[in-house]
C-alpha cells in the first residue's frame, strides 16, 4: 500500500482481507530472504558473524518448554515471525502509530528503517533475555549484523508493501 492508500483507512489500518494477508506474506518472504541473505550469506563472507535466527527461535521454544527441534526453530524464524509477525506489527501496530503520531512524515523509507531498529531491539534485546541468553547477545559481532539485518528487513517489507499496487 502507498502512503495514500493508508490514509484511505481508518486510522492507517489496512483492510482485513485477503488482498492485505496476500500482499503481508510476499512482503514478509522477500524480507526474511533479505534479512538471510545478509545475515547467512554476505556477512560472513565479509568476515563477519553469521546469524542463526532459527537458533535464538529454538532457544526460546526450549525455554517455555515447547518442541524445540530445527524445524520448530525454522518454523518459528520463517513463517510465525517472517510472514506473520513482523508484517503484522508493521500493518496494524507500528504504521497507524506513525501515521497518527506524524501524519506520514518520512515517507516510507525512515518509518521502516525504525521498524526495523525496533525488531532488532525485540528479537535481540528483549527475546534473548527471554530465552535465557545474554541481554543483546553482550554486544557481540552477531548483536550488529543482526541490526543490519533487522532494519533490512523493515525496509524490504515496506519497499514490497508499497511497491505492490492495491486491488480496487
Amino acid at each position: 500500500m502507498t502512503n495514500s492508500d493508508y490514509s484511505r483507512t481508518a486510522a492507517g489500518v489496512p483492510p482485513a482481507n485477503l488482498d492485505t494477508v496476500g500482499k503481508m506474506f510476499i512482503a514478509g518472504m522477500l524480507a526474511t530472504m533479505a534479512f538471510d541473505f545478509w545475515g547467512q550469506i554476505v556477512s560472513p563472507g565479509l568476515g563477519f558473524a553469521n546469524l542463526s535466527p532459527h537458533g535464538l527461535a529454538k532457544s526460546l521454544l526450549g525455554s517455555l518448554g515447547l518442541p524445540s527441534g530445527d524445524f520448530a526453530g525454522y518454523f518459528m524464524h520463517f513463517y510465525l515471525v517472517g510472514l506473520i509477525g513482523y508484517p503484522v506489527g508493521w500493518l496494524f501496530v507500528f504504521r497507524p502509530i506513525w501515521q497518527r503520531l506524524t501524519g506520514g512524515a518520512g515517507g516510507w523509507f525512515l518509518p521502516a528503517a525504525i521498524y526495523g531498529f525496533g525488531l532488532w531491539v525485540f528479537a535481540i534485546g528483549g527475546i534473548t533475555a527471554i530465552a535465557g541468553l545474554p541481554l543483546f547477545l553482550n554486544f557481540t559481532g552477531i548483536t550488529w549484523v543482526a541490526l543490519v539485518g533487522h532494519v533490512l528487513y523493515g525496509i524490504v517489507l515496506v519497499a514490497v508493501l508499497t511497491a505492490i499496487p492495491r486491488n480496487r
